[in-house]
């Protein structure tokens, strides 16, 4: 660990042993506390600093709310050959993945097409994790989830999405698939946190203020609402999150979170939809790797006008932070041991 005035340096091996470690501390058991530490650090390893340790606080808030169960023993289903429903049981949703992942791969590769239910869970990580750590399984899948509502839909001026995030990943040779993870609102709502922990300003196109007005403040920012990327296309796909991951699962919406959060400000509660393609149930197992490699003349194509594939800018920080470690704000580092 090396100090300075304004940050604090860390190997990964550093970072996982604090994360685990303030996550036992607090009532989780070592099962939850492994998982959930893997995936803050993850994300503080690809510098996506509104999923990396800066969540350990909300976190810990859950723990000591009583709400959070921090030694669920979450519940699988065997609902069909292509569906499995994993009932996280108030715990996060980690673990729940983590249970679920078999079935869904082995059904996947079975039938050509599964999907896995998480329901009843509490929700932060980046969906890229998920669904990054199944193309490394040489599986295609998407991942959806709602949140708390803090969007406004387009042309509306109050809360009632939640961020919404949406991922997709497709599995190719080497240690990187093909991965993308957005929010359906312009951007995370950690990143306006973040703005707001540091005192910064947020660009105007971010929120709306309380009153419906444009704001580059993120204090009015969280009393007003955030906007949906595209408008009318980002509100749409929100709705669609909303649906699948919602009321097709039997799970909350958004708007339905927050009541169930009741003014607590932990992380938001309902459910998750994974579904995973099996490359070769869609084309045999010879015509499979025919086409993954025609996917990869796509990707050089892209590659080869200029452009960057989506999460390469992440992919550049874990290769940077696994030789040099990570670096973390001496506040929020402070408030980390803290706890």
């Amino acid at each position: 660990m090396t100090n300075s005035s304004s940050s604090v340096l860390l190997s990964l091996d550093e970072a996982y042993e604090l994360s685990h470690a303030v996550l036992l501390k607090n009532g989780m058991n070592a099962r939850h506390a492994a998982a959930v530490a893997r995936s803050v650090v993850a994300g503080q390893r690809d510098e996506c600093h509104s999923h990396g340790m800066y969540r350990l606080l909300v976190c810990v808030k859950g723990l000591r709310s009583g709400k959070v169960d921090g030694n669920a023993e979450p519940v699988v289903v065997d609902v069909s050959p292509a569906l499995t429903r994993v009932d996280a049981r108030a715990g996060f949703s980690q673990v729940a993945f983590d249970v679920g992942t078999e079935h869904l791969v082995r059904k996947a590769r079975d039938v050509g097409i599964a999907a896995l239910a998480i329901n009843n869970c509490f929700h932060f990580s980046a969906l890229w994790q998920e669904v990054e750590a199944l193309a490394g399984l040489g599986v295609a899948a998407m991942a959806m989830t709602p949140s708390h509502s803090c969007v406004a839909p387009a042309g509306g001026s109050r809360p009632l999405f939640g961020t919404n995030p949406f991922a997709f990943a497709w599995p190719r040779p080497g240690d990187f698939p093909f991965v993308f993870d957005f929010a359906t609102s312009v951007v995370a709502r950690g990143d306006i946190e973040l703005a707001r922990r540091k005192d910064e300003k947020i660009p105007f196109g971010w929120a709306i203020d309380n009153e419906g007005l444009p704001t580059d403040d993120p204090g009015r920012a969280f009393e007003g609402a955030m906007l949906p990327f595209g408008s009318y296309k980002g509100s749409a796909l929100s709705v669609m999150i909303e649906l699948l991951a919602g009321p097709l699962l039997g799970d909350l919406m958004s708007f339905e979170s927050v009541l169930v959060d009741a003014g607590a400000a932990i992380t938001p509660y309902h459910g998750e939809l994974l579904i995973a393609f099996g490359p070769d149930r869609f084309a045999g197992a010879d015509g499979a790797k025919t086409n993954l490699q025609r996917a990869e003349h796509l990707f050089d194509a892209i590659v080869d006008q200029g452009a960057r594939l989506p999460s390469q800018r992440r992919f550049e920080a874990r290769a940077k932070t696994s030789r040099e470690g990570v670096r973390i704000d001496r506040v929020l580092f402070d408030e980390i041991r803290a706890l």
